[in-house]
């Protein structure tokens, strides 16, 4: 009867407490959708039509629906790094300028090394990526831990920094002459991501990122330096006297997102524009903020956190060209989606534990 009972008990933990997590993302989401509603209806448009038309422009057809599965993959894979790094209480807000360095030294590959073999080029070119940033994160640790500059500060402010990097790169070297806009030459063909479904634009990232996303699962829940980081980011005591290093593990978090973000600038580059773009990083790393929080933390939550984002901005055009709603209100949506998970996740720590 024991036995029984002690299974009875986690089961209903486990009923307990992920149903807690989907109904603030949930009711977020939904209070988030009820707020814009009433905009529009101050505007003068129904909201229903309106939502009906984001809904068919994000999944009227297999081509919309590749669209957005591909808006999706950055998200994901630089949420995931995110989530990590608030897990440790990392805060790190710097994604937008790890994207744009990865996209830039998958470029530079792709532009500087030709290689016949597409494995062999793909492979080059996100390595790179993924190498690029990480070191713009390592940086980032780096004067963290070194000069005890506050992480939000520095991950801000190299953002900035990675931006102009790509322009100089983009107006130097890499840029195409003659290009009313600054970017760089398309990439060879061997460079490029190939498609998941053929007929569509569907590319092998939304597959990458659900993969990583399964493994970031296993590394914060199943391995010895996933349990460092939560430990690290529950009580730096605790961690001291657990024999985890604060730095070790500060570098190691901030190497890991900025990775995961590397690889979603070379994705974006190989798989949406063949080819190095200045801006393309535009959004990311701030909407993957949201997302993490959106996701709870969670690695597998931040796939489904993802393909909201992404779905929402791809119907965000057909709402504005059907209806007459414009497409900006998607970052009203998103932002008062992170405003009212913001304030759920406040009043939970609030409430007392029994």
């Amino acid at each position: 009867m024991s036995e029984i009972a002690a299974g009875i008990a986690r089961a209903t933990r486990w009923q307990v407490y992920i149903p807690a997590s989907l109904r603030r993302a949930a009711l977020a989401v939904l209070l988030a959708l009820v707020c814009t509603g009433l905009l529009i209806v101050f505007s003068g448009k129904d909201p229903l039509v309106a939502y009906r038309a984001m809904f068919t422009g994000a999944f009227g057809s297999f081509d919309r629906i590749a669209v957005g599965l591909n808006k999706a993959t950055p998200y994901i894979l630089t949420g995931l790094g995110i989530a990590l790094c608030f897990r440790a209480r990392v805060i790190n807000i710097g994604g937008e300028g790890q994207i744009a360095i990865g996209g830039l030294c998958a470029s530079w590959v792709g532009i500087m090394l030709p290689m016949a073999h597409p494995v062999l080029a793909i492979g080059s070119a996100l390595l790179a990526s993924i190498l690029g940033g990480m070191m713009w994160a390592g940086l980032a640790a780096a004067i963290h831990v070194g000069r005890r500059v506050h992480e939000v500060l520095v991950t801000l402010l190299l953002n900035f920094v990675a931006l102009l990097i790509v322009g100089a790169a983009l107006h130097g070297s890499l840029g195409e002459d003659g290009a009313g806009f600054p970017q760089s030459p398309l990439l060879p063909a061997e460079y490029w991501l190939p498609k998941l479904l053929k007929g569509t634009q569907l590319h092998y990232g939304i597959l990458i990122a659900v993969v990583i996303a399964g493994l970031s699962h296993v590394f914060l829940w199943h391995t010895r330096y996933g349990f460092g980081l939560r430990v690290f980011g529950s009580s730096r005591p605790a961690a001291r006297y657990a024999g985890f290093s604060p730095a070790a593990s500060t570098f190691t978090v901030m190497l890991l997102a900025g990775g995961l973000a590397g690889l979603a600038g070379g994705i974006e580059v190989l798989g949406i524009h063949y080819r190095l773009i200045e801006g393309f990083s535009h959004g990311f790393g701030f909407n993957a903020v949201a997302i993490a929080l959106l996701g709870a933390l969670n690695p597998l939550a931040v796939v489904p956190a993802g393909l909201f984002f992404g779905f929402l901005e791809t119907g965000a055009l057909a709402m504005q060209r059907q209806v007459g709603v414009p497409s900006s209100l998607v970052t009203v949506i998103q932002g008062l989606t992170m405003l009212f998970v913001l304030a759920a996740m406040a009043s939970a720590s609030r409430k007392p534990k029994s």
